[in-house]
């Protein structure tokens, strides 16, 4: 019972925003985000990092444990941390130590985790996001949440359990691959803002290439912090839901927390110090185990490790030592950071005239905004706000009636350019836009496990004659036409009705099969009416 009254609430607060805006209880919300380095090899051994290899094929000694095996630092992990860092604003460690964190593990061969727990990689800095839900927030909104660390560890193997052989088996191909967890402050309250801030940092990790961020392979984890408290009190029990695996599942898994909790409270219960798991199938958050007595992780410096120095200034007296002994000049990956999404966003604001809406619409997903970027590239004449309009309002609704994300349209930028070319030069208009935009999907499925389709969408326009007639004598037809068959709508115009005028309109587009210029022929209609 108490089940279904959280998904009845859960539900009502997803479609009524405003009734949990006045609710008395404030939620918290505080994020721990796990990514792993797009690096060859693993944290601290030459043993590959690579996804989907067979069991135990990346393996090294020190992967292992094999006694006598010693940890060798891998330089291109700490440069990727330090790049993320720099694009958050942290404040850089001259010098940062690695720990050991000991708890037991069937897949964690050492008994215990190499990570940075007293000296991290970096401190401080912020993520400053937009949040924007069409159909739920009116208008976007700016949120921060400030970064406490960004620390460097080693990701643990994997246990696979069998529950008809009642066996676990163990692959150690993640065991060692690099990792950087960062920590943010509890800055959010609401799941809409938890899921926000992950995409955009999605899209700075992406552009840093520090990960791949495939949350289905597991290289990007969101563990969130969530507790309730009445307005002007203490803050409340937090519970921690751990590994979600999706943007979507951030939103869904912290919106619920935050309503079982206040469900709970309302009825006089108490919230336990637990960890909880979110099980997308019944949509709802599972206890996994209690945290009311606190692990001692016996964390320790790690005694085969020496401390980790980095080059901070630009001194050039400095920067011969530095070379000399292999520190990473942290000035010189400061100059190599990519443009951020943010300033790609007031780019197009500024250049392009374009609103924060549809500048944030862009800039969130990675191949909306590339097909953006090269159709205004290739030509100066195109308009950048029919493009915009183009993609966001024609393409993604039709990219979500047939289920698909941009990146697996296999829609190619000449393609949509070409729609776009025609559009303007009032070839083509976009109900027939749309028409040429399900013939190429319907060829992609046709197509499905070859190269994307190079059918040209000129080519389909004349193949099905779906132009837009613009001829003034055939236009004139077409009105003269519904004029002679509806006296009644001519009449009512006559008299007053000025509306009738769209009414006739509309009937000479269903004549024309919505081929007309329209804008040309309510012109018209207006003319002979007179």
């Amino acid at each position: 019972a108490l089940s279904n009254r959280l998904l009845f609430r859960y539900f009502s607060a997803a479609k009524h925003p405003k009734n949990n805006a006045r609710t008395k209880w404030k939620s918290v919300v505080g994020l721990e985000v796990h990514a792993q380095l797009e690096t060859k090899s693993k944290l601290f051994s030459g043993a590959r990092a690579t996804f989907g290899a067979a069991p135990n094929s990346c393996v090294a000694l020190f992967d292992a444990s094999i006694p006598g095996t010693l940890p060798v630092l891998n330089k291109g992990a700490v440069e990727l941390g330090v790049k993320t860092a720099l694009a958050l604003g942290c404040s850089m460690s001259a010098v940062s130590m690695f720990d050991r964190k000991h708890y037991f593990y069937a897949d964690l061969p050492n008994g215990y985790q190499i990570t940075q727990q007293r000296a991290p990689l970096a401190r401080g800095g912020n993520l400053s996001f937009p949040v924007f839900v069409p159909g739920v927030t009116k208008a976007p909104y700016y949120k921060t949440a400030r970064l406490h660390q960004l620390q460097l560890e080693q990701d643990s193997g994997k246990s696979l359990h069998d529950p008809y052989e009642r066996k676990s088996l163990v692959d150690l191909n993640r065991a060692g691959v690099p990792l950087m967890e960062l920590v943010f402050e509890p800055d959010l309250e609401t799941g809409e803002e938890a899921a926000a801030l992950v995409k955009e940092l999605i899209l700075i990790l992406t552009r840093l290439q520090s990960c791949s961020c495939k949350m289905e392979e597991g290289a990007l984890r969101v563990d969130a912090n969530i507790s309730v408290h009445l307005e002007g009190t203490p803050l409340g029990t937090r519970t921690e839901v751990k590994n979600i695996g999706s943007v979507r599942a951030v939103a869904q898994a912290v919106d619920y927390e935050i309503q079982r909790q206040i469900a709970v409270l309302d009825e006089g219960g108490t919230i336990h110090n637990e960890t909880r798991a979110w099980d997308s199938t019944a949509r709802k958050t599972v206890a996994m185990r209690d945290k009311e007595v606190v692990q001692d992780y016996r964390f320790m410096p790690e005694p085969n490790l020496p401390p980790l120095h980095l080059k901070l200034s630009e001194d050039s007296a400095e920067s011969s030592d530095a070379d000399a002994v292999g520190l990473i000049d942290v000035p010189k990956l400061h100059q190599t950071l990519p443009e951020l999404p943010e300033q790609t966003r007031q780019t197009i604001i500024q250049r392009h005239q374009l609103t924060s809406t549809i500048a944030i619409t862009l800039v969130n997903d990675v191949t909306l905004y590339e097909h953006f970027r090269s159709i205004i590239d290739e030509s100066a004449t195109r308009s950048p706000k029919l493009v915009a309009n183009f993609l966001i309002n024609e393409l993604l609704t039709m990219l979500n009636r047939n289920k698909l994300e941009p990146a697996d349209a296999r829609l190619t930028t000449s393609q949509l350019a070409t729609i776009v070319d025609m559009l303007q030069e009032n070839q083509l208009n976009i109900h027939y836009a749309r028409r040429v935009l399900q013939e190429l999907l319907d060829q992609r499925d046709r197509d499905e496990g070859s190269a994307p389709s190079s059918s040209c969408p000129r080519e389909i326009v004349t193949a099905n004659n779906w132009f837009l007639i613009t001829d003034e004598s055939d236009i004139r037809r077409y009105c003269e036409g519904v004029i002679e068959r509806s006296p009644k709508l001519v009449d009512k115009y006559r008299k007053g009705k000025e509306k009738m005028l769209y009414a006739l309109a509309g009937e000479v587009a269903k004549a024309s099969e919505e081929k007309v210029d329209m804008a040309r022929a309510v012109e018209m209609l207006k003319e002979m009416l007179k």
